[in-house]
This record gives structure tokens, C-alpha cells and sequence, in this order.
């Protein structure tokens, strides 16, 4: 009786367990994309709405630029949605994805200690650089080959900077992980503008360069290729990307807002990437 007893438990189990017919049936797709897309709260606002448009699932993997594109070279995502254009370009190049589509843009910036030991305010981020080695003022680095991270060492070979040194710091993590290391050694970090916008954890942490051209940031988003990853979800992929760049993924875009202020700014024309 006990033996028969603890099969009708395990089978019942089993099937309150088992995925029913519509979680079976329910189209999805795997997007690879950047942790400021995540960390802003971005995708929380934006794909409900793709979901509830399309009928199409997304998971996401967050992760920095460089691995998303990694992620998407292996087939191992259906969309590679990312923020570093010289990348992107190689990616399509290189045949990983069928075509690169603009979606969006913001800024960097670069935060730091309301008192700006370094005195790096300004609109200029090259000189703020040069000037926060100079004081060598504590600065946190992504370290993590992301775009933001590229941006970071873009701004530094234009400063004819190599930073070293127990000034400079690499933690190998996202957005927000640096941003809380900024907050809790008072340095100075450079964060894309989303992300800045929706962290709690700011400390004595203020944005003290803005404005700069050269921080421009676009994003960008390009399906996987099915000739070189057969098992890609090319027609679902594809209906992700085109209802980003149409007037109603734009709009759900522009809306997405913190405190009044837009976190990303709908560039489906490409007038800014």
C-alpha cells in the first residue's frame, strides 16, 4: 500500500509539474542584449507590450555588448540587441546577422563626487579624463567589453590615455554593479544615461559631464542569421525587429520615462546613428 501510495504522489506530482498545452505551443525568442537595456527598466516597460501585440514570448539575456554579440555568433539567441556600432557592423559583416537596424539613442555620461576632487565638470569628456588621471581620483571601469566599456577606452585613447594604476579599478560587471562600486568608493564612473537615470543608490554621486558629442550612444538591433544558425527563430526574430522601428514600438519607446525624463530617445530613421 505505501509503495502504491508514493507512485500515485509521484505521478501526481509529474503532472502538476508538466507545461500545459498552451505553455507547449507558446511562441518565444531568446534576445542577447546589453544590461542597460535590463537595468534601466527598459524591457520591463517595452516587451509586455511587444508581447501583447505579436503573441511572441522574449527572454532576455543581459549581459554587456561584447558577450551578446559573442552570444549571437554561437546561435545561441534569435535577436542581438546591443549598443556599439563599430561591433554591430563587424557582426553584420561577418555574416552573424542578416541586417542592422536602428532603434534608439541616448548619451554617456560621466558621474563622480558632487565635490569633484578632480574639477572634471563640464561638457567635455576627454579633458575630464585627463583630468581625473592627473588627480588620480578613484574611477570604477565596467572592465566587462560591453559597449559602455568600449565608449570608456574610446574616450581614453582620444585623452592619449592609458589609465592604470591603483586609481583605476575594473570590476568585470554590468551598469549597475559599477555604479554601486562608484557609490560606495565616491569615484568617478562613465554610465550610459538610462541606466544612471533609474539607480537608486546614488550616495554623494552627481553627473558632472554631459553634453559631449563624442558620448553619443546608439543602439542597434540585428537578427541571427538562419543560414549560418539554421534553428533560429528567423520569422518570429524578425517580427521583434520590425515592430521596434515601427511607429508603435517608437512610440512605446519614447514613453518609457523616469521622473518626467526620457530614458531613450526612438531613432528608427536613423537620423542620429
Amino acid at each position: 500500500m505505501d509503495r502504491l501510495r508514493r507512485r500515485l504522489l509521484t505521478l501526481a506530482a509529474a503532472l502538476l509539474l508538466a507545461p500545459g498545452p498552451a505553455l507547449a505551443g507558446e511562441r518565444s525568442i531568446t534576445v542577447a542584449s546589453t544590461t542597460s537595456t535590463e537595468q534601466s527598466g527598459l524591457f520591463g516597460h517595452l516587451l509586455p507590450a511587444f508581447t501583447t501585440a505579436t503573441g511572441i514570448a522574449v527572454r532576455v539575456v543581459a549581459v554587456g555588448t561584447g558577450q551578446a554579440l559573442d552570444i549571437g555568433r554561437r546561435g545561441d539567441a534569435d535577436v542581438v540587441f546591443v549598443h556599439d556600432r563599430a561591433a554591430e557592423d563587424r557582426f553584420v559583416a561577418e555574416g552573424f546577422a542578416t541586417a542592422r537596424r536602428d532603434v534608439m539613442f541616448n548619451d554617456f555620461v560621466i558621474v563622480g563626487p558632487r565635490g569633484d576632487p578632480a574639477g572634471a565638470a563640464g561638457k567635455d569628456g576627454v579633458e575630464a579624463l585627463r583630468r581625473i588621471a592627473a588627480a588620480g581620483a578613484p574611477f570604477i571601469s565596467r572592465g566587462d567589453k560591453s559597449g559602455t566599456h568600449a565608449a570608456e577606452l574610446r574616450t581614453w585613447r582620444e585623452a592619449g590615455l592609458e589609465p592604470k594604476g591603483g586609481w583605476y579599478r575594473e570590476i568585470g560587471g554590468g551598469m549597475g554593479p559599477a555604479l554601486n562600486t562608484a557609490s560606495a568608493q565616491n569615484a568617478y564612473v562613465l554610465a550610459d544615461r538610462g541606466t544612471w537615470l533609474s539607480f537608486k543608490n546614488r550616495g554623494d554621486l552627481a553627473v558632472l559631464v554631459e553634453g559631449d558629442r563624442r558620448l553619443f550612444n546608439p543602439y542597434g538591433v540585428m537578427p541571427v542569421n538562419p543560414a549560418r544558425h539554421p534553428h533560429v527563430k528567423a520569422r518570429d526574430a524578425q517580427a521583434f525587429v520590425d515592430w521596434l522601428v515601427s511607429p508603435e514600438g517608437q512610440r512605446t519607446i519614447g514613453e518609457y520615462r523616469i521622473g518626467g525624463e526620457p530614458l531613450f530617445f526612438p531613432d528608427a530613421a536613423g537620423g542620429r546613428s
